[in-house]
């Protein structure tokens, strides 16, 4: 995939009506919005927008309405937040693509900004519909994507408009593309990746992708269990995916080949499974030779936490994807905290996929010493896997 895209610095935008995908699918409680933090992620797109004078119509999904109008999934709470974040009126449709938006977009004056209604009111747009794609086109000049988080999915307004107006990136994309892709076709050395989270069936492609291009990799999470059991080990009742253990041995081999160097877990916190997850737990630290049949791994041990870290120090590039046990309890969550504070003392370039190793880089406080934090969990995964994104592919180059 080639990662040198145009972005809306390389295409004249006055008195052009753009369409500018986001990724407004933000939490919500009561018909209010709990954290505005996408919102607030695409402004420097759309000021830039405004300022240039383009007529700027902005879209976005919300939640899962599968083609049905549901009203608690509107974005009216979306364009009325957004109003008072650019202290304008953000003027908003009542459809997505038929009369009330495609009377409001003509009638657009430079430097003003509508909101499209969700456009997973429309059952064509997850299917790509030629005709959505089109109505959605129809109102514009140009279409910018700014929604690295739907990048991954080829929707009508992800990918589709792109066969009918000139596309480019925004920042939040830019940024992403540059960054990501620049690690993964060019990376300073030692690259250091870090893959957590519960299944190896997950990352299954993104190890084996990940084996051509890096140095050394570090496996943790529940995923760990399935290598520990194709080591011969038993591992009690902790998560095991029985059917990938040949897989596991295969990538093994493959890393010894390839001369990869591949950290796994040599001690770890077991216990039964906290319930509620962020309930009390009783638990012991053991080596992953020796766990317990009726109990189960739920973090990495303190050796294996000294070693990954030791690893990052020296690294000039690190990516990490997944938690590295069960992070979201407290007795559980040493682990990743770890991880989060090896990549936040290094002078490396990190990167963070999204998903529960960004949320757990921001909620321990780490964020702002990570290079990146990813915006999207799925289309950073996929990046990582070295698949091409609908999103980003439909793009111009510069």
């Amino acid at each position: 995939m080639n990662y040198n895209k145009k972005s809306i610095e390389d295409i004249e935008v006055a008195g052009k009506r753009v369409l500018c995908r986001c990724d407004f699918n933000v939490p919500t409680k009561a018909g209010k919005i709990t954290s505005d933090k996408r919102i607030v992620a695409a402004l420097p797109t759309i000021k830039y927008l405004i300022e240039h004078d383009a007529k700027v119509i902005l879209c976005s999904h919300m939640g899962k309405p599968k083609g049905e109008w549901k009203p608690e999934l509107s974005l009216k709470i979306v364009a009325d937040r957004l109003s008072e974040l650019l202290g304008k009126e953000v003027i908003m449709a009542a459809d997505v693509a038929g009369e009330d938006a495609q009377a409001k977009a003509a009638a657009l004056n430079n430097g003003d900004v509508m909101l499209l209604e969700n456009t997973r009111y429309i059952k064509g747009e997850t299917k790509n519909d030629p005709e959505l794609s089109k109505a959605l086109a129809s109102m514009a000049d140009i279409f910018v994507n700014d929604a690295f988080g739907t990048a991954h999915r080829a929707h009508s307004s992800t990918a589709g408009v792109a066969d009918y107006l000139p596309a480019v990136s925004g920042y939040l994309v830019q940024k992403e593309v540059s960054i990501m892709g620049k690690a993964l076709a060019n990376p300073e050395r030692p690259f250091v990746a870090i893959l957590g989270g519960a299944k190896v069936a997950d990352k299954l492609n993104v190890i084996n992708n990940l084996l051509e291009k890096v140095d050394t990799l570090i496996i943790g999470g529940g995923m760990a269990y399935t290598f520990a059991a194709a080591m011969g080990h038993t591992v009690g009742k902790s998560l095991l995916d029985e059917s990938k253990i040949d897989y596991c041995k295969e990538m093994m081999a493959k890393a010894e080949a390839k001369g990869v160097k591949l950290l796994l877990p040599v001690d770890c916190v077991v216990g039964n499974f906290p319930s509620p997850i962020d309930g009390p737990v009783d638990v012991k630290t053991v080596p992953v030779s020796a766990i317990p049949d009726d109990l189960e791994g739920l973090d990495i041990g303190e050796e294996t936490r000294a070693i990954f870290a030791d690893a990052v120090k020296n690294a000039k590039t690190v990516v990490w994807n997944g938690p590295m046990g069960v992070f979201e309890n407290p007795t559980l969550a040493k682990g990743t905290i770890a991880m989060a504070q090896a990549l936040a003392d290094s002078d490396a370039i990190t990167i963070v996929g999204g998903g529960d190793s960004a949320a757990a880089c921001e909620q321990l406080g780490f964020a702002e010493h990570i290079t990146h934090i990813s915006t999207g969990g799925g289309a950073s995964l996929e990046f990582l896997e070295g698949l091409e994104l609908p999103g980003i592919a439909c793009l111009q180059d510069k």
